[in-house]
């Protein structure tokens, strides 16, 4: 972890060129790379040796970005994966397996909640949810002797609840498990989970840290702050010898390294989510403006959430910096620089009055994304939470007139103008 600011880390951070080396982090575009030798080549293979050999495993450039981001989270080791989805499976199943449980906020991104609810469930971890409101008493109550994680969203897409994170570290630790983070909204510009006590992180690296919709990714950190050898039993996966690999174990070999270590080599290994370096190197020319544009997202994300607040056809406005939010209180202890660009609300008129608003929308764009630098909405019981039935959707958070709006970084006065003229409409 570098000494530098945000502002410097997110320039600077990952890539140091040596002499006569490229200026800025090139893309290596390489499915294999050369060795002299047989036996060099096969301690690679062992792990007795750190480089690279096939890009499935490791690649220059994406290691170069994993390093940046790491350094902004403040984590000790990092990895890219080919998505948010991808890294919230890899961060799970990296310590479980059939038979084992987990405990989940229940507001989570509907990818995600379907995933943990259903795809994981089919091989044979499964997983309670629970209110982020949820009292300590019953958040204690969800754990099992076989519970191996807990997993939350700083900031949940879409309902915007603000993780209470030390509510939900204190209750995984006691029971020994590691509290995992999806940090994607807030991004290491206004929270960094592990000074809260948070173990893992990980990040649709797809929405601000990319920040112009080029590319697909995902990421995952360890603060290599979490105790597996204290846990020995809990977490064999780590501290029991991988027939894999001759025999190793995680923890002996790589320490601090041991889970984000394991992740590479078993779970990329034999599933192969990779981040193709191309998008790499996007993501990196994203994340070298994310301290300049999340602010930016914020300031016009709060003038449109006053806006909308205000206006006679609109129901109810959710933005965690609003105040008398029901979340601003945890936005202010969390969230003190500002929460995200994202923000929710609904229409006197209903679900019929948000879409027609919607699609009378000119220069707010409906899309399937959220948190690049052009504003656009989305109804997500209509489209990313579509799947699942109504008693899940208010679990989640998401009410049927729910209109997720990703305040971008245009001029703000024209993005309110845009909204004034499609509520006119209804």
């Amino acid at each position: 972890m570098s000494d530098f600011k945000m502002e410097t880390k997110c320039v600077q951070s990952g890539w140091t060129p040596k002499k006569g080396e490229p200026r800025v982090l090139p893309i290596y575009q390489s499915t294999t790379f050369k060795y002299d030798t047989s036996d060099q080549m096969g301690r690679l293979f062992d792990l007795e040796d750190s480089g690279y050999f096939y890009t499935r495993l490791q690649n220059p450039t994406n290691d170069a970005v994993a390093a940046k981001i790491c350094d902004m989270e403040g984590g000790v080791a990092a990895m890219l994966t080919s998505s948010g989805q991808a890294a919230n499976f890899y961060a799970i199943m990296n310590i479980c397996e059939a038979g084992d449980h987990i405990v989940c906020s229940s507001a989570l991104y509907g990818g995600t909640y379907n995933l943990f609810a259903h795809t994981i469930r089919k091989m044979g971890v499964e997983a309670t949810f629970v209110d982020p409101e949820v009292s300590p008493e019953e958040l204690d109550a969800a754990f099992r002797e076989n519970t191996k994680a807990v997993f939350g969203e700083t900031i949940s897409n879409p309902s915007l609840d603000v993780l209470d994170f030390d509510k939900f570290v204190k209750a995984a630790h006691e029971h020994g498990v590691p509290m995992i983070v999806d940090n994607t909204f807030a991004t290491p510009i206004n929270c960094r989970p592990f000074e809260w006590g948070v173990d893992i992180v990980t990040h649709s690296t797809t929405k601000y840290m990319d920040g112009h919709a080029t590319c697909v990714g995902g990421a995952i950190v360890d603060s290599g702050n979490f105790d597996w050898e204290a846990q020995g039993d809990k977490f064999a996966c780590l501290t029991q010898p991988d027939e894999t690999y001759h025999g190793i174990i995680y923890t002996e070999k790589f320490g601090k390294g041991a889970y984000i270590t394991k992740a590479t080599a078993q779970l990329m290994r034999d599933l192969g989510s990779i981040q193709s370096p191309e998008n790499a190197f996007l993501l990196n020319i994203g994340l070298e403006t994310l301290h300049l544009r999340v602010p930016r997202h914020c300031e016009n994300a709060l003038k449109a959430a006053k806006f909308l607040q205000n206006h006679e056809k609109v129901a109810w406005v959710h933005y965690p910096e609003l105040e008398g939010d029901k979340n601003h209180e945890l936005a202010k202890k969390y969230l003190p620089n500002g929460s995200c660009g994202v923000l929710t609300f609904g229409l006197k008129g209903g679900r019929e009055a948000s879409i027609q608003m919607m699609d009378s929308l000119k220069m707010i764009a409906i899309v399937t994304h959220v948190a690049d630098a052009r504003s656009c909405v989305l109804h997500p019981a209509s489209h990313t939470h579509r799947q699942m039935n109504d008693q899940e959707l208010m679990e989640a958070g998401v009410q049927p007139d729910l209109i997720r709006f990703s305040v971008g970084i245009e001029n703000a006065d024209d993005i309110i103008a845009d909204l004034e003229q499609a509520l006119e409409n209804l």
